[in-house]
């Protein structure tokens, strides 16, 4: 008779009846999966929530479009002596609004905490002349550009020459603002006679009364200066690359990027911009200088 096989009788822990040990490692179980479903069924609802929570479910809930700009920066935001905002800036943001079917709901502050105060959520966008720069797309999301602005020569509309850069200024005058980056733009060109000015208003009429060959400043500014002043000016050539402004907003909101990505197409395909860029400029200043 063959022998038995003893490891017949071993039966293997799973096969043995559940001890008071295997019951708690069962309740631990159960509880850790209860967790587990509990954590998702959270995550799922602050995803939905926050897929709820992007800026235009906001906007339009509340019915106003909250915009930050100084109100002190003529001609694109300042104020009436009756308190009312006015400007370039202004107005594309009221024909936003508009086509975003909500009000528009300004909020002034100075530029300085400008870019802090749309982090910090105490206005949806900004509509003030923010540069569209890899350094800010980093951090917020542009709207597409809506003014472009070049540095910009001026001079007196009997003078014949044709400036077409800055080098053609060497051994000339030419007017800037103190301080400003044109002064600066001015002074990397060697050869280049720079005077300097409090402002506008200044070099201008030194310009005109003759004491300086041109004067250099912002493409949008000097169409300004040009529509409302009486002096015998004219604009010159662009000068240097186009700087691009847009409005910006935070990121993480791809509802609010397409609605008012829309908007502003539809806004320059229907001639608004246009039309707004003419009463402030008299030119087009919502396309790429040519």
């Amino acid at each position: 008779m063959k022998p038995r096989l003893r490891f017949r009788y071993h039966r293997r822990t799973s096969d043995l009846p559940n001890t008071d040990s295997d019951k708690g490692k069962q309740h631990m179980k159960l509880t850790f999966f209860k967790k587990v479903l509990v954590a998702g069924l959270i995550g799922a609802s602050l995803s939905a929530v926050a897929h709820a929570e992007d800026l235009l479910d906001s906007v339009k809930q509340r019915g106003t479009l909250r915009i930050g700009l100084e109100g002190t920066f003529p001609p694109f935001n300042s104020k009436t002596p009756q308190g009312e905002l006015v400007g370039f800036d202004v107005d594309i943001a009221k024909a936003v609004a508009a086509k975003l079917g909500v009000k528009p709901e300004f909020v002034t502050t100075e530029w300085s905490g400008i870019i802090a105060g749309l982090q910090a959520g105490k206005f949806d966008v900004i509509v003030n002349q923010v540069g569209i720069t890899d350094a800010r797309k980093q951090t917020l999301d542009f709207s597409p550009a809506y003014t472009y602005s070049n540095a910009q020569l001026i001079q007196r509309k009997d003078d014949t020459r044709e400036f077409k850069t800055l080098d053609d200024l060497k051994g000339k005058k030419l007017g800037v603002g103190l301080g400003t980056n044109y002064m600066d733009m001015a002074k990397a060109v060697p050869g280049i006679d720079v005077k300097t000015y409090p402002g506008a208003p200044e070099y201008l009429r030194d310009l005109a009364s003759n004491r300086l060959d041109a004067a250099l400043n912002d493409r949008l500014m000097l169409a300004y200066l040009m529509k409302n002043s009486q002096l015998p000016l004219r604009t010159g050539a662009n000068v240097g690359p186009g700087n691009p402004s847009g409005i910006p907003f935070k990121k993480g909101n791809p509802k609010f990027q397409k609605a008012i990505d829309d908007a502003m197409t539809q806004l320059e395909a229907d001639g608004t911009f246009t039309k707004i860029s003419d009463k402030w400029f008299g030119i087009d200043v919502t396309k790429p200088a040519k």
